[in-house]
């Protein structure tokens, strides 16, 4: 549960929107998400739909100052009016 708390404390430290699944409640989730992911740990972090990796690179991401960046590029912008 820490990786999990330490991930999703970066990811709101950045200010921008994220959403998530709870894998650890989602059994079918949590047993077909490596084979997809071929990423064996969680928790694991998609941005635009593509596997940045696990709680290890979104730490690093953090401190290098890349993950702010990265998620605000990917970001949903609501439509123009």
């Amino acid at each position: 549960m820490r990786l999990f708390r330490q991930a999703s404390a970066l990811l709101k430290e950045t200010g921008v929107g994220f959403a998530y699944v709870d894998v650890l409640s989602a059994p079918f989730i949590r047993e077909a998400l490596p084979k997809v992911s071929h990423w064996p740990t969680f928790p694991q972090l998609f941005v635009a739909g593509e596997l940045v990796g696990g709680s290890d690179i979104v730490e690093e991401l953090a401190q290098q100052g890349r993950l702010q960046p990265l998620l605000a590029q990917a970001a949903v912008k609501p439509a123009e009016a």
